[in-house]
């Protein structure tokens, strides 16, 4: 779970917070990891995990170009788990975000077309023009009736 630079954490008994404990960390406890693939290319970063029990860890994310661009993360399991293991989990979380996206923009093409105020005994036809009505309205938003020749 992503959480702010201000995350209480208890670390030997003594509470500090998420971006003091990241930077009291040495040289040697950042590591070189991609968290999965983005628009363009692997996303790369410098992180850390800092230990709080058998099964728990702050995670710090820290940017290549800028330093002070830190971000940082909750993390629970079952077991005890390696660095690269927690990076794969926090990278995952670019798909629940997604998810939301899709949610958002059937939302909207319900909106658009005129369908949120209708109750259809099937929603598979409100689920039908929900995905055909964006594309059909980008369709016309395109205006390939006036478009060049090609040739």
């Amino acid at each position: 779970m992503a959480v702010s630079c201000g995350h209480p954490l208890m670390l030997a008994g003594a509470e500090t917070r998420a971006d003091r404990a990241a930077l009291a960390l040495d040289a040697t406890s950042w590591q070189w990891y991609s968290y999965g693939g983005g628009a363009n290319d692997h996303r790369f970063y410098y992180w850390a995990s800092i230990t709080l029990d058998d099964t728990e860890w702050a995670l710090a994310r820290r940017s290549n170009p800028d330093p002070s661009d830190l971000a940082f993360y909750r993390c629970l399991a079952t077991r005890r788990v390696g660095l690269p293991e927690l990076v794969r989990v926090a990278g995952s979380r670019w798909g629940v975000e997604v998810v939301e996206l899709y949610r958002e923009l059937f939302q909207t093409a319900k909106n658009e077309a005129a369908t949120a105020e209708f109750v259809h005994t099937a929603w598979y036809r409100q689920v039908t023009l929900a995905v055909i009505v964006p594309a059909h309205l980008a369709f016309l938003a395109a205006d390939p009736l006036h478009r060049p020749a090609c040739g």
